[in-house]
């Protein structure tokens, strides 16, 4: 036999570029490919995940290191966190006292007796 007979290859025949097959599916949804591609239509594919599931779990080693590392960085992100907060509290803080020109919070402030309210003698009954 020779290498051309198409006979001798055990490859299977592509489908015809039909729109439609015999079962009456259209193509995009046997092939999962769209030729609209800003369109909101049903695929009918799977969806693919960038970082699909491992097929089994880890073993206890690993899924240890994995949760320390986790908990590292969570810890790191949530004492940032409350370092940008506390320091942004201290800016708008300063920056009130500032534009003020004293002290922002009324509840920090001294009781200077002023000289109309001294008085008793003043205040109309």
């Amino acid at each position: 036999m020779s290498d051309t007979d198409p006979k001798s290859h055990s490859s299977s025949p592509a489908p015809p570029p039909s729109s439609s097959s015999s079962s009456g599916l259209p193509s995009e949804i046997r092939t999962g490919h769209s030729n609209n591609h800003g369109s909101n239509q049903f695929s009918g594919h799977k969806a693919h995940y960038v970082n699909p599931p491992d097929a089994v779990n880890p073993d206890a080693a690993t899924l240890r290191d994995q949760w320390r590392y986790a908990i590292k960085q969570y810890s790191r992100w949530y004492s940032h966190a409350w370092g940008t907060a506390i320091l942004a509290g201290a800016a708008f803080f300063a920056l009130g006292w500032v534009i003020k020109g004293g002290n922002p919070l009324p509840s920090f402030r001294r009781e200077e007796p002023s000289p109309a309210s001294s008085s008793d003698s003043e205040k109309p009954r």
